[in-house]
């Protein structure tokens, strides 16, 4: 928990909850006890250790209202989404609940399951116009990052997804996160709700998501200033554009059956 830079631009809105919690875990609180103490969030959290064997992660919360919790960053970034976005993650353990109950547990979680657990790991909301938008999601770094720069200021941004707290935690170039569009019109207090309501079975199957290097938010991390930042493609990659495969009666000499 030290290793937290509560002034990183990325967890301003989880600082004022956020930083006591971890002066306690720091402090050698259990971490369960010390995110229950703080009294915000719709769950209970319990040692990872209260999980029957056998039953799915999901299952267990929703059937119990309780969270299991081990120890470290990556639960305690969760249990402060749960605190931030009630309602959110609520909505996503009831989809995930219900994905198991109607195709139990395989090796592939299928789509809707799938399309969950990337948001819940790695979301970043954003309330964007609708320039930023496109040259976002087509992938124009130069024009999102640089052209459209001055639109950040005024731009919201919400890190949703505790995995991609916890990497930001030690920040490197090539994190990435995938964006979810808030409509403009929403008031940043009525993310939450509204999100809960956004978070619908067959929108998570189309996943859509649109990546960003996450360090070239402006203002977000201090090598962006320079332009050349985005000059990395290796990073900063162009959208790629999937090959149609053209059906064989597309030649002339070749018709489908009657």
């Amino acid at each position: 928990m030290s290793d937290i830079d509560w002034d990183a631009p990325w967890l301003a809105d989880w600082r004022a909850v956020g930083e006591p919690i971890a002066r306690q875990v720091a402090a050698g609180v259990p971490q369960p006890e010390a995110l229950n103490a703080a009294g915000r969030a719709p769950v209970c959290f319990v040692p990872q250790a209260d999980l029957p064997e056998g039953q799915a992660y999901e299952d267990f919360i929703f059937a119990t209202g309780q969270v299991p919790t081990r120890e470290g960053l990556h639960d305690f970034f969760n249990a402060l989404c749960w605190m931030q976005f009630p309602l959110a993650k609520k909505r996503l353990n009831q989809l995930q609940a219900s994905e198991i109950a109607r195709a139990g547990v395989g090796q592939v979680r299928g789509p809707v399951r799938d399309a969950a657990t990337v948001f819940d790991e790695n979301a970043l909301l954003i309330q964007p116009s609708n320039a930023l938008w496109a040259a976002l999601t087509e992938h124009r770094w130069q024009d999102a990052l640089l052209g459209l720069r001055h639109e950040w200021a005024h731009t919201r941004l919400w890190v949703f997804g505790h995995a991609a707290l916890e990497k930001l935690v030690q920040p490197y170039k090539s994190i990435t996160v995938h964006l979810w569009r808030v409509p403009q019109t929403v008031a940043p207090a009525d993310i939450d709700t509204w999100l809960a309501q956004d978070l619908s079975p067959d929108k998570l199957a189309t996943k859509p998501f649109s990546p960003l290097p996450v360090l070239g938010v402006p203002g977000w991390w201090s090598a962006n200033a320079a332009p050349a930042f985005y000059d990395d493609a290796e990073v900063f990659r162009p959208r790629r554009v999937r090959a149609q495969v053209k059906k064989p009666y597309a030649n002339a000499d070749i018709v489908p059956s009657a």
